[in-house]
């Protein structure tokens, strides 16, 4: 009996200290994008949706993002173009029972919405589900990585992977330990991100890891600007384009990134803390998202998308 306890110990440390087996619960954008480069990096991966159709529909998508990272890296050898979707796509394996998909996962990394209540109620669930050794992480770009971990007995074996939109070519990976994540398993989560190929940077607990908490206030700050009326949409992202190199205006950003995703970050902040004049949510922009005009995604925002 101690000889079999001992060896499960063993083996449970080795699988550990290595990520093989990875489990995506959510197949948005997000989730779609950090099951891609799992499997093209060699991973095992289980993409967990709701239902079927929409595992069907996010493998769908995976296989159209993979032929164009083909059509690219092997344009000239279509054949080991081919090899390469084939392969990767080889290594996902679809899954709606998010439970029963977490009994062999050495790391499970949550792409959900962004809502407390729900991830808390999932990573109950999986808690229950997943050995012993399987880390925990979420993707989540602005709530806290405590706060979501708290409903779980492994709090040592939680911490953050916030990738970026497009995951498969947005270079950047922020790693989130919080005051209970253990050394392993910083070292296992940075060790995953660098087999990724990501650029790994470490950021503590704080809202909005590193980006957002300096990208979500410029471009408040931005909307600040034209709700006072001070410059034209137009004339504040060609200032920063031009004055400080920025690639895409504040404006512009705002509405790739969502006007409704931008509001819900700023309530959610502000909500947690009150007195900081960067979070104070902003009037035009919550007058948009309530007349549906969310930005590229729906065909209007602060500018027209309508062809």
């Amino acid at each position: 009996m101690a000889m079999s306890v001992l060896r499960t110990f063993t083996r449970n440390m080795a699988t550990a200290a290595k990520i093989n087996n990875v489990v995506v619960v959510g197949g948005g954008l997000m989730g779609s994008g950090i099951a891609q480069v799992a499997a093209a990096t060699g991973h095992n991966v289980t993409l967990v949706e709701m239902n079927d159709a929409l595992v069907e529909k996010a493998i769908g998508g995976i296989r159209k993002s993979l032929e164009r990272v083909a059509k690219k890296q092997y344009k000239d050898d279509a054949a080991k173009g081919q090899q390469f979707v084939d392969g990767t796509l080889a290594k996902i394996g679809g899954a709606t029972k998010p439970e029963v998909a977490v009994e062999g996962a050495d790391l499970v990394v949550e792409a959900i919405v962004e809502r407390m209540d729900v991830k808390h109620v999932l990573f109950g669930k999986l808690d229950e589900a997943a050995p012993a050794h399987t880390i925990f992480a979420s993707n989540t770009s602005s709530l806290s990585i405590a706060e979501i971990g708290s409903v779980t007995k492994r709090q040592d074996r939680f911490g953050g992977l916030h990738f970026f939109n497009p995951v498969p070519v947005m270079k950047l990976l922020e790693i989130i330990r919080t005051d209970r994540t253990s050394d392993e398993t910083f070292q296992a989560l940075q060790a995953f991100g660098q087999r990724l190929g990501k650029a790994c940077i470490t950021c503590k607990d704080t809202p909005g890891f590193v980006v957002n908490r300096l990208l979500v206030p410029y471009m408040a700050e931005a909307i600040r600007l034209l709700e006072r009326g001070d410059a034209s949409p137009r004339d504040i992202d060609t200032a920063m384009k031009l004055g400080a190199g920025y690639p895409m205006g504040p404006i512009e950003l705002v509405d790739y990134v969502g006007l409704d995703t931008t509001n819900n970050i700023l309530q959610g902040w502000h909500e947690k803390f009150p007195n900081d004049p960067l979070f104070v949510p902003i009037q035009s922009l919550q007058k948009l998202v309530s007349e549906g005009k969310l930005g590229v995604k729906s065909g209007e925002g602060f500018y027209s998308y309508k062809k």
